[in-house]
């Protein structure tokens, strides 16, 4: 079918409009990947950076040469892979009765469970919390706090509401009991909308550094967030260029810190693009059913 003149110009703004988008959310990226290639005269260099024009690799040396960045490393890894594991468990586990209509006070259970998403105990009650369950400086308080979102576990709900009840009837005529329903059936038929929650979970935990400020004091179990924070709003680890002249010291301090936000930022955004296909689907189909 032919399109008329406004509709075509409407395309033409809306093509433009994104190609904008697109290149106001790329260049910050961009530019601190090629700040952390540059040489410290390049680094002060005024104006656009898309690509290092004097190549160096001392600041992803004096990163990656960093012990505490790996240990880090490690510890982020471990709250983003077990707590997106458990996370994602256990709003299944959740999820999976308040989506069947034969659980009896049904909607009493949800309306308590919505009741968090806007209420919580605040700060200084909530760190009491966390230090009276014996949680303070153990890695178990990266996962279990924030073990299960009420805004996830509502759309994995209505996500559950949408498979139909003769699977669920015909599995019990089979003998099947409620964990094997949830396990062997519904979950397998769930995946665009657990990639989507395994992602914004797995975000957030990669994401996180207040909770390991609050909670942890122990060098070895704290997240590679602190480690960004410290060398990045704090300049800890660049103190080695104070003696220097000023422009000198800048020169050496801005590529190490845009080589730690990258190295905090790959790993991420390299899972991204395997889970993208999942996260609309995920979102529309959760968010639509009643």
């Amino acid at each position: 079918m032919r399109q008329g003149k406004g509709s075509t110009l409407f395309q033409i703004f809306l093509i433009s409009f994104m190609v904008i988008l697109c290149i106001i959310m790329l260049y910050p990226f961009v530019h601190m990947l090629a700040i952390s290639f540059s040489s410290p005269a390049e680094s002060l260099r005024l104006g656009i950076h898309l690509y290092p024009k004097q190549v160096s690799l001392y600041a992803w040396e004096r990163v990656l040469g960093k012990h505490d960045i790996w240990i880090g490393f490690g510890n982020t890894v471990f709250r983003t892979v077990v707590g997106t594991v458990c996370s994602v468990l256990f709003m299944s586990m959740g999820a999976y009765p308040l989506s069947r209509r034969y659980l009896p006070h049904r909607n009493v259970f949800t309306l308590l469970i919505v009741f968090t998403m806007f209420f919580g105990g605040g700060l200084i009650p909530t760190y009491f919390l966390i230090k009276n369950l014996g949680l303070l400086d153990t890695r178990a308080v990266y996962i279990l706090p924030g073990l299960v979102s009420t805004f996830s576990m509502l759309i994995l709900r209505n996500f559950f509401q949408a498979i139909p009840d003769e699977l669920e009837d015909s599995a019990k005529i089979d003998g099947a009991n409620d964990l094997r329903i949830l396990f062997q059936i519904v979950l397998p038929l769930s995946l665009p909308v657990l990639a989507t929650l395994s992602l914004w979970s797995a975000v957030g935990h990669w994401n996180a550094w207040f909770d390991a400020v609050l909670y942890i004091q122990d060098p070895d179990k704290q997240v590679l967030t602190t480690f960004l924070r410290r060398v990045v709003i704090t300049g800890e680890d660049l103190s080695m260029y104070a003696s220097n002249t000023t422009n000198t010291a800048l020169g050496y301090q801005e590529p190490i810190k845009a080589a730690t936000l990258m190295f905090t930022a790959l790993p991420i955004i390299i899972v991204y693009p395997f889970l993208q296909k999942y996260f609309v689907k995920g979102t529309m189909v959760g968010s639509l059913k009643g």
